[in-house]
């Protein structure tokens, strides 16, 4: 899913059980023994072995489904709906596992966060659209990347790069802020905007037309080169039902920009989005 969110929630455990045991034993008659006089002193109670309390636990995992509407392909201009079901794990801060992907952060300090990426790039099959056919099909790949970021009260700014290994072969960077605010204890809302470039191989990859794919599909050839070729605009609210259950919505509109706008493959250079999410937190 376009599911931007990144899920922190801390939440408590259960009932802590705790185990005890007898301490110390008499050892002689209660006599004139100068052994006992040199005997270590018998420790303190300690209270906070046998205190019951909910200790805050590390993990969190959410379960959920939604659906997505958005463009049957990237510069398409009909639309489609796909429902999405999502597991969202989080362990610590360092951890966490999504739609999009596994991200692990080991460094975090002073607002500064250094993280690498496992994803995937779900490719492109010529049967998506009318507008694809001749085009081939561009093969599901995975991804690794990196992420430099840096949060202030809700306010993150970050710049990530990701390589696509086989498939595209796409080097793509982003760069972008995103804002989170709580409106109440249950609501939070969030903006967000954000630019994308890209190399050579995946600007040929997904807007480029080779000389066998004119003939194939009846496009003009066209000539994709690196830069950049899309900004997104976000807005995004969740809102916590009760304890457990949870809803998010996010919309937005991408814009195409440089080659990828000019590209004969797109029909329309403005792409919107809407998302719709419920979901389960243990």
């Amino acid at each position: 899913m376009s599911f931007h969110q990144r899920t922190d929630w801390r939440l408590l455990s259960g009932a802590f059980c705790v185990t005890f045991m007898l301490i110390g034993t008499i050892h002689g008659a209660l006599g004139a023994d100068a052994s006992l006089s040199n005997a270590a002193p018998e420790p303190p109670f300690d209270q906070e072995r046998f205190s019951v309390k909910k200790p805050e636990r590390n993990w969190s995992l959410i379960v959920g489904a939604g659906g997505i509407y958005e463009p049957e392909y990237e510069g398409g201009d009909e639309f489609e709906v796909q429902a999405v079901p999502f597991i969202v794990f989080t362990y610590g801060e360092w951890l966490e596992i999504d739609p999009r992907g596994v991200t692990i952060t080991p460094f975090r300090q002073d607002g500064f966060a250094l993280s690498a990426t496992v994803g995937y790039e779900g490719g492109r099959n010529e049967d998506d659209a009318d507008r694809l056919n001749g085009l081939g099909d561009i093969d599901f790949a995975a991804t690794v990347g990196a992420k430099l970021s840096y949060d202030w009260n809700g306010l993150e700014l970050y710049a990530a790069v990701d390589q696509t290994i086989d498939g595209s072969e796409s080097l793509i960077g982003t760069f972008g802020a995103e804002y989170q605010a709580p409106v109440t204890e249950r609501l939070i809302l969030g903006a967000s905007i954000e630019a994308v470039v890209a190399n050579d191989k995946h600007m040929e990859a997904y807007f480029g037309v080779n000389a066998a794919q004119s003939a194939r599909s009846g496009l003009p050839q066209y000539e994709a080169k690196a830069g950049l070729k899309r900004v997104n605009v976000a807005a995004s609210a969740t809102y916590l039902l009760d304890e457990n259950w949870l809803i998010r919505g996010e919309a937005g509109v991408g814009v195409l920009t440089g080659d990828a706008a000019d590209s004969p493959i797109v029909e329309e250079e403005l792409q919107p989005s809407a998302s719709l999410f419920v979901g389960y937190k243990f």
